[in-house]
């Protein structure tokens, strides 16, 4: 697991370092400075060639040639401080660079106003204390000219929406976009993006809408941000790259961090180290999937197959009268139960011997909504997905009543907003101020609410317990997989949680492990996915992390 931190928590460890003794705050200013040109330069090795005089050549071979240049975006704090920092090593490189500052140098935080003064032993700062565009001193002609644009301006500090900054924040996206041949850096986060949320705290989208704040590369310090990972944050952050600023080795740190830890959000990794010296098909559990009628069994055939493919020991597919011939003829490792109505979905769980459930994929509402409550009485654990969770859109209350701390519940957005309306209205909202509500605090407060495990699926899927704890699977960047936006796939994903909730992993670890599984399967098949490749993908995948 990666740790996922909240612009708060960060503060929180930077300032148990400093106050221990242990550093400095202008250290580790220095360090994160550092760490932006070291990754630039790691991102753009063309760029790391060192500027300065070499011997003219012959008259004759003499060619113009300029230095490279970059424009630093400086905001009125500590992220400022970290832009004034990357100038000056710039400039000791041999760069042309141009820094603005928007804010009072009078007013910045101290180790911010110490290397505003050092860059000013360099060169100019242009600052404006209050914001004119028309005063703004940059030659639109001479845009194609910039090989770095640095944004510093705001950081993981902005809290508020960007109102009388807005011809600041429209300049930024102007030089990020229109500046065709320069590469764009965030530290941090690109301005305006809350670092708890992944949303734009700006009086408007329109630019977002553009684009306009849209990044090639992003650079955190210690720990990526909640916001790298969900919502719009992937998106404009580009590609994050995670510096040390030396946190880790410093015990008030690590004490620091002890002290988060119930609240610090993870980014999922699998754990699949549960080996048997001694099993059978039994002691790797059996599940059970219901299927729908005649025409409507597909979903749950590829639920079960998944479950299969994770390792559980026996998959039942329970279906209808209806459909028992269509389903026999479909499967072969997978074995079949007649399931009709609650008496004869009674029979079944009369065999102790089924210890996961999974209800919901293609099941159908009626019937789910006669089951669903029969399979929570007999407190196995228990998938719920679609139309099991639709079911109960309704009465949500009357579901959550029936809940147990071994359910998992797997809603898409649509889903989550029938189950929890008002959470699910919350987090639409439009941030006025930051921290924003996110879809980690969404789906943390529904599994509260729910009493059990809620995975709330998308390219962000975060998974959330009743006691806090919380991970995201995030699909993004080198993990991006847009190919997994196929029909079926959710079904699978249910199935994965099933079978390893057969095998005996517990509710959080099951949903945590499947997703991440989910997306190296549809990484490891690549485009031109569809959901049925998803399990048989799922023996290479294991073959490569050694399982």
């Amino acid at each position: 697991m990666t740790e996922l931190l909240t612009a708060a928590q960060m503060r929180a460890i930077e300032q148990a370092a400093i106050a221990s003794g242990e550093v400095t705050g202008l250290e580790l200013m220095e360090r994160a400075g550092c760490g932006v040109v070291e990754a630039i330069l790691e991102e753009w090795p063309e760029l790391a060639e060192e500027q300065g005089p070499a011997p003219a050549p012959p008259g004759y071979l003499q060619q113009e040639e300029r230095a490279r240049r970059a424009v630093v975006l400086c905001g009125p704090g500590n992220n400022g401080g970290d832009g004034f920092v990357v100038a000056r090593l710039l400039h000791e490189r041999g760069w042309e660079v141009e820094v603005f500052l928007y804010g009072d140098p009078d007013k910045l935080p101290p180790d911010a106003r110490v290397n505003y003064e050092r860059r000013r032993v360099q060169g100019e700062v242009q600052a404006y204390a209050k914001f004119d565009p028309e005063n703004w001193n940059w030659q639109t002609g001479e845009v194609g000219e910039v090989d770095l644009i640095v944004d510093a301006v705001f950081g993981t500090g902005l809290v508020r929406p960007l109102g009388s900054e807005m011809c600041l924040h429209e300049k930024i996206g102007v030089l990020t976009t229109e500046v065709v041949n320069a590469r764009r850096v965030a530290i941090d986060l690109p301005s305006g993006l809350c670092a708890d949320s992944g949303k734009p705290l700006i009086d408007t989208r329109e630019q977002i809408g553009r684009g306009k704040l849209e990044f090639e590369l992003s650079v955190s310090f210690h720990r990526e941000k909640v916001g790298h990972r969900v919502s719009d944050g992937p998106a404009f952050c580009g590609k994050t790259v995670v510096k040390s600023i030396g946190l880790d080795d410093l015990p008030s740190s690590r004490a620091a961090t002890r002290e988060l830890a119930s609240e610090i959000v993870r980014l999922a990794r699998p754990r699949l180290s549960d080996k048997a010296a001694e099993s059978h098909k039994y002691t790797h559990g059996h599940a059970l999937i219901l299927s729908g009628g005649s025409g409507k069994t597909g979903a749950a055939r590829l639920a079960a197959r998944g479950a299969l493919r994770i390792g559980a020991g026996l998959v039942t597919l329970g279906v209808p009268p209806s459909a028992q011939q269509e389903v026999a003829c479909q499967v072969t490792a997978l074995m079949l139960a007649r399931v009709e109505g609650a008496d004869g979905f009674a029979a079944v769980l009369g065999d102790t011997r089924l210890n996961a459930l999974c209800l919901g994929p293609g099941m159908g509402v009626e019937r789910a909504r006669d089951l669903v409550p029969l399979a929570l009485t007999a407190k196995r654990a228990t998938v719920l997905d679609a139309d099991a969770l639709t079911a109960f859109a309704d009465d949500p209350a009357a579901l959550f009543a029936q809940l147990h701390e071994a359910c998992v519940l797997t809603p898409h957005g649509g889903e989550f907003a029938r189950l929890f309306p008002d959470i699910a209205k919350r987090l639409r909202e439009e941030p006025k101020s930051g921290p924003a509500y996110s879809k980690v605090d969404a789906t943390r407060e529904a599994a509260k609410r729910a009493g059990c495990v809620v995975l709330f699926k998308g390219p962000d899927t975060v998974i959330a317990a009743p006691d806090g704890r919380c991970s995201v699977n995030s699909a993004h960047y080198e993990r991006s997989a847009p190919w997994l936006a196929t029909a079926g796939s959710g079904d699978v994903l249910a199935g994965f949680i099933t079978g390893l909730l057969a095998r005996g992993y517990d509710p959080m670890r099951a949903a945590e492990t499947a997703a991440w599984l989910h997306v190296e399967c549809a990484l490891e098949f690549g485009p031109g996915l569809i959901a049925e490749d998803l399990p048989e993908t799922l023996p290479a995948v294991f073959r490569k992390l050694g399982v």
